[in-house]
């Protein structure tokens, strides 16, 4: 079993409801793209990383990091062949990363449209998990990401499918909501709109806040 849960990033998702002809994982987000930003602050904890993704946004991810760190799944929607199933979704890409990771002592739940969680938030969630089955970010009591799953849950998580992701795991394990001061955990990037939001924000002192006895 390795030494440290694993950050899992999500970014498998089509981005739909966003406009444009770029997907919005690789939008520019402030020195580099959404999915970029995403990835530098959970390489930045020093937490082990994979990401979850498509061939629309693998070479992305590969700009950051290792190809062995990259998990390509078929695009939500695709099929496999004539008359193969509709290619599964959130809770699929959860379990090709859990399972990327198998040693892992727990992981952590990231979607790739969250650019302003902070490093010290994926920390601080990577230690509870070590006392708790589910753990997640919560500001101001607002439940947000990431989520954490400790290693006793794997067998679980490996069989998520579809498009629920882990909701129905969260509700059947005591879940410890670690207080952060990061608004980031509530800030998920869906639309154009979403998009500027975060990036206004990613100037505000607030989304910085002095580490603990600082």
């Amino acid at each position: 079993m390795t030494s440290q849960p694993v950050v899992v990033v999500l970014a498998a998702g089509q981005g739909s409801r966003f406009g444009g002809p770029v997907h919005k994982l690789g939008q520019a987000f402030g020195a580099s793209s959404v999915l970029g930003a995403t990835l530098r602050h959970a390489l930045t904890s020093r937490l082990p990383v994979v990401v979850v993704t498509t061939e629309t946004m693998a070479d992305e991810a590969r700009r950051v990091l290792a190809a062995r760190d990259v998990v390509v799944v078929p695009a939500v929607g695709a099929a496999g062949g004539e008359g193969a199933a509709r290619a599964p979704g959130m809770g699929a890409s959860i379990a090709a990363g859990v399972a990327a990771r198998p040693d892992a002592r727990g992981w952590l739940i990231l979607p790739a449209d969250m650019p302003l969680v902070q490093t010290s938030t994926l920390l601080a969630v990577a230690r509870e998990i070590e006392h708790h089955p589910v753990a997640y970010a919560q500001y101001r009591g607002r439940r947000g990401h990431p989520v954490g799953f400790a290693a006793e849950l794997y067998s679980e998580l490996v069989l998520l499918n579809g498009d629920e992701g882990a909701r129905r795991l969260v509700a059947r394990y005591p879940a410890y909501g670690v207080e952060v001061g990061d608004p980031g955990v509530l800030v998920d990037i869906d639309t154009d709109a979403d998009l500027r939001a975060a990036r206004a924000l990613q100037a505000a002192p607030v989304m910085h806040p002095a580490p603990p006895g600082a």
